[in-house]
């Protein structure tokens, strides 16, 4: 009776093992992992060219209506994102393609006209720049004027510091949304050493290159100190 009771409790144990992992199993393979495979696969890539512009703060534009140019109208995005057009009030514009407000505007003026076809011109808006921080000739903000490559940015403002950078530990930071931010190393050291440049990158509006210091410019920092001691000790020897 006892050794029956003994293999009962055995048998339990292993049926709530066994329902314990079948259900870590079912958790593990639900929506969270899918979420995370989602993030990956819609995040923008690095090597993304000629990307439409997006409207931010300070933007102006003109509204023109095809068919009904009395509803014509110039708008300017307000610091928090919306436009106010006429007759449909507020509308949030903020990180919009031209080709996505003229649809938007379209949807919401097609509840008060019947089938307007909408024009987009952008009169003001923010001109296209990069940032070169860290260990590069001249850091600042750059306009670009055309495309511009990662190499030829850092040649812009004024090359790498041949003493002091880590020029094979570049650092590219580049704004997703509001709350994230991509970053990718550039090893252009690499590049310069096999004449590849296929890894060079193209950079987006509003990107950041920064060239960090390395081991030795750190190091550097403490060498006047020493290098004091060491000048008196020699001084002492002579």
């Amino acid at each position: 009776m006892k050794r029956v009771s003994t293999w009962i409790l055995a048998a339990l144990i292993l049926t709530s093992v066994a329902a314990l992992a079948q259900d870590t199993t079912l958790n593990a393979s639900t929506a969270p992992v899918a979420s995370q495979s989602n993030h990956f696969t819609n995040a923008p890539t690095f090597s993304e060219r000629y990307p439409r512009y997006k409207l931010s703060a300070s933007d102006s534009f003109d509204v023109v209506f095809d068919y009904t140019p009395e509803w014509n109208q110039t708008l300017t995005v307000q610091p928090d994102g919306y436009v106010t057009a006429r007759s449909i009030g507020d509308v949030y514009v903020n990180g919009l393609t031209p080709q996505q407000l003229k649809d938007k505007l379209e949807e919401s003026y097609g509840k008060i006209l019947n089938k307007p076809n909408i024009s987009i011109n952008l009169r003001d808006f923010q001109k296209p720049y990069f940032i070169a921080d860290g260990m590069v000739g001249k850091p600042g903000k750059y306009e670009m004027r055309g495309d511009t490559t990662a190499t030829q940015a850092i040649a812009m403002a004024g090359g790498l510091n041949s003493q002091y950078a880590k020029h094979s530990h570049v650092i590219l930071f580049r704004r997703v949304d509001d709350n994230w931010v991509e970053t990718k190393v550039i090893d252009l050291k690499t590049m310069e050493k096999n004449g590849d440049l296929s890894e060079d990158v193209h950079l987006r509006p509003g990107d950041m290159l920064f060239v960090p210091k390395n081991a030795l410019s750190k190091i550097q920092q403490w060498i006047p100190i020493y290098s004091v001691n060491v000048l008196g000790a020699q001084s002492k020897s002579f």
